[in-house]
């Protein structure tokens, strides 16, 4: 077998954590190595003040360099505590395990261990040019932080896609240490600030403020020296830090930047730390990806045959972290954005809703941590003992439905000529079985010409009709206590197309139906039939057929009536600016592009029995540019509000192909929770919610009122009597049918009885 190539001569550039951390590593494995570390900056000259490492990253520096470990140790300040500061209210949380240090203090602790080791650094010295470096290195570290140089350099290769963000900060110091990290929120003239501060040596503490971009121009903070904001922010958050004054160190106001690359590696050139990838600090994060990057890509040099099949593995091994970690940041971050819509919140729900923001801490995460805090806050919430989140009730005008798990809507497919058959029976019928509170059929369209497929469902025919009220009688006789909602919509532009596992969005290959839309634009250009713009008979029309499937879904005995607003069909192309073009009176500005919606909402909650809510499903983003946005999505909700809508179902996207959602656990929430936050209107939350745990982190914080989960429903139509059996919960939210109630314990899987081995002979 060959030799493998050797890694020799490595550059880095950058002397903060992530560099100096790479280049002892690498030298400690192979001390015949020659690596130089280049740094523009003086050794004693950093930003920041202290940096937060989590135990699991620290484990990881124990096991590569035990030295540097034990220096670290000695030097942490480490605490358990949390306090949340909210209208002159406290509320700690403890059992969150944290430990930092100084910045300086860390960067010196990697310089001595990289001196000791005989790696060459170059401190005040900017970096040769990465391409110049490549040629006479066998590898090139750019840990050239957030700025970087090379990834600029380079930008074809790397594939770099930066976003900026809307709030200001600025890292700021105390001289004396705190006792717990500390949130605290400030609700000044100018608008929402908020302190972010935590110890990182026995008399001192990092302490950062942050506020919206609009509430720092208000404040004055653009227009002075960073002096007066250093003597500002010590005023406006006096009560935290005691009177005392605040310090800087090469401090500036800042907007977060979240930095995200195609790719890690360019040839012999690779990314770690800020350079690849940030995470927002609110989540503490930044320092630990960059020493984890280090520690993954010394390993990779080591473990690979060669260099790039290291850098393929680096890479490999760390984006699922990476991204993963910027997901929970991206909540994060956005939560405070948004942190202005919170404030209203209870004290001690607003406390859970900041621990809970990033999605990593979790309800049942929390109860672990901290028992006793998590139990008043479900005692707050309205929970009687021993009763979990979601199986409190809601009343909707008048539905009440048991608990808080909705089976969302999912197209079956399996209709034919829009009546519902006995797979619909069975589909339907046993997740009403199951255990939610309410179950909510596909959309069931409102003409032939507004199907979707021709394997879709209607309510546009007497036959189709008996049909429903079939369904509906069996979830009412055998599933008592359970809801069930109709959604009605029109396909638009998207229909005449396959069924979804023939081709989803392709047309019928023959015998297609004509199409209407807002505009005469195709979903997907040179491939989908072009719809007619409807006129004003074409409106009346429609309306008047969403009308008529109003009245018979009434007549059926549905609970609910949602009307689908979403996802590019109909409705929904009337609402986004990509979809409508139009130059009347239903086109243009918002309030305008919303007309029609409005008309056939009025029209079907005038029929609809007035003791039955109604609810509308909006896409809350198109996920491209030039479409709708978070902000259009809570003025299309307040209006369906002012107009007798009694709660919003949140969804998002599908309204363009072209569009780049951000997938991701619960990645659709935020915007339930910020229409239900700004309007104080319950809200259906979907996306992505898969756990049982998540509806009930959702819930308590105030994020969401109903829970919709679809896929998870057809892994397990139980899901609901699962999730309560799980939990321990026997309660009314809950109730196992009388033929089921057999089963309501998990059955043995095997053998638990056989003798455990006592000795190991040899």
């Amino acid at each position: 077998m060959p030799a493998r190539p050797p890694v020799r001569r490595i550059a880095v550039i950058g002397g903060g954590p992530g560099g100096l951390y790479a280049a002892a590593l690498l030298k400690r494995l192979d001390p015949d190595r020659e690596i130089t570390v280049w740094e523009r900056n003086a050794p004693e000259e950093t930003f920041g003040f202290g940096v937060v490492l989590s135990d699991e990253t620290l484990g990881g520096i124990e096991h590569a360099d035990p030295v540097v470990h034990r220096a670290l140790r000695e030097e942490f300040v480490r605490w358990d505590d949390i306090d949340i500061v909210h209208r002159g209210v406290t509320h700690t949380s403890g059992g969150h395990g944290f430990a930092a240090l100084g910045r300086r203090r860390l960067l010196g602790v990697l310089r001595e261990r990289c001196a000791s080791l005989g790696v060459r650094l170059r401190f005040s010295t900017g970096a040769p040019p990465a391409a110049e470096l490549a040629a006479d290195h066998d590898l090139v570290v750019a840990a050239d932080g957030v700025h970087s140089r090379t990834r600029s350099a380079h930008a074809d290769a790397f594939g770099p896609r930066i976003t900026g963000h809307r709030c200001r900060y600025i890292w700021l110091a105390a001289d004396f240490a705190l006792d717990a990290f500390r949130f605290e929120i400030a609700e000044t003239p100018y608008g929402v600030m908020q302190l972010h501060a935590y110890p990182f040596a026995a008399d001192a503490s990092t302490v950062i403020v942050e506020m919206r971009e609009e509430v720092w121009r208000a404040a004055g903070f653009d227009s002075r020296a960073v002096e007066h904001s250093t003597l500002s922010c010590a005023e406006i958050f006096h009560r935290a830090l005691g009177g005392r004054k605040l310090r800087s160190n090469n401090s500036a106001w800042l907007t977060f930047r979240t930095v995200v690359n195609d790719h890690w590696s360019h040839g012999n050139i690779v990314l770690i730390g800020d350079a690849a990838h940030t995470a927002h600090f609110s989540i503490g994060s930044g320092t630990k990806l960059a020493v984890e990057d280090a520690l993954a890509l010394a390993a990779c040099v080591e473990e690979q045959p060669d260099l790039p099949s290291a850098l393929t593995a680096y890479e490999a091994e760390r984006r699922p972290v990476v991204a993963s970690t910027q997901r929970a940041a991206a909540a994060s971050l956005r939560w405070f954005e948004e942190l202005g819509t919170y404030v209203d919140q209870p004290p001690r729900q607003f406390a859970f809703n900041l621990l809970t923001r990033s999605r990593r801490v979790t309800h049942d995460n929390l109860r672990l941590r901290d028992p006793a805090f998590t139990a008043a806050v479900e005692e707050e919430f309205g929970c009687p003992p021993g009763v979990p989140p979601m199986f409190t009730p809601l009343r909707l005008r008048g539905l009440e439905l048991r608990n808080r798990v909705v089976v969302s809507p999912m197209d079956m497919y399996r209709a034919e000529d829009g009546v519902p058959g006995d797979f619909h029976l069975v589909h339907l019928g046993a997740r009403a079985l199951g255990g939610a509170g309410l179950v909510m059929t596909e959309m069931v369209c409102v003409s032939a010409e507004g199907r979707i497929t021709p394997g879709c469902t209607g309510l546009y025919t007497d036959e189709q009709a008996a049909a429903w009220t079939r369904i509906t009688d069996f979830v009412h006789a055998d599933a008592p206590g359970t809801a069930i909602g109709v959604q009605l919509g029109h396909s638009g532009r998207k229909g005449s197309t396959r069924l979804m596992w023939e081709g989803i969005d392709q047309p019928l290959p023959d015998g297609n139906w004509p199409l209407v839309a807002a505009s005469p634009i195709p979903y997907a250009a040179g491939v989908s039939q072009v719809p007619h713009a409807l006129d004003r008979a074409g409106l009346d029309t429609v309306r008047e057929q969403f009308v008529a499937a109003a009245r018979r879904a009434g007549a059926c005995g549905f609970d609910l009536l949602e009307l689908h607003c979403a996802h590019g069909y109909l409705l929904s192309g009337f609402l986004s600016p990509l979809t409508n073009h139009r130059t009347d009176a239903y086109g243009g500005s918002l309030p305008d592009r919303l007309r029609f919606p409005l008309e056939v909402f009025d029209a079907v909650r005038a029929v609809w029995p007035d003791d039955r809510p109604m609810t509308v499903r909006i896409s809350a983003t198109d996920w491209a540019g030039g479409g709708t946005t978070a902000d259009d999505a809570v003025e299309i909700s307040r209006a369906f509000v002012a107009h007798g809508a009694d709660a919003i179902d949140v969804s998002t996207g599908q309204v363009v192909p072209e569009e780049r959602p951000e997938f991701g656990r619960s990645y659709q929430t935020p915007y339930a929770d910020r229409i239900r936050n700004t309007l104080c209107v319950p809200v259906v939350a979907v996306g992505a919610i898969s756990s049982w745990d998540d509806v009930n982190s959702l819930l308590l914080a105030g994020r969401a009122d109903l829970c919709a989960l679809a896929r998870p429903h057809l892994y397990d139509p139980q899901w609901t009597l699962h999730a309560a059996a799980e939990q321990g919960y026997t309660g009314p939210g809950a109730p196992w049918p009388a033929p089921y109630r057999a089963g309501s314990r998990t059955p043995p899987t095997g053998r638990t009885d056989a003798p455990k081995p006592r000795l190991t002979l040899d």
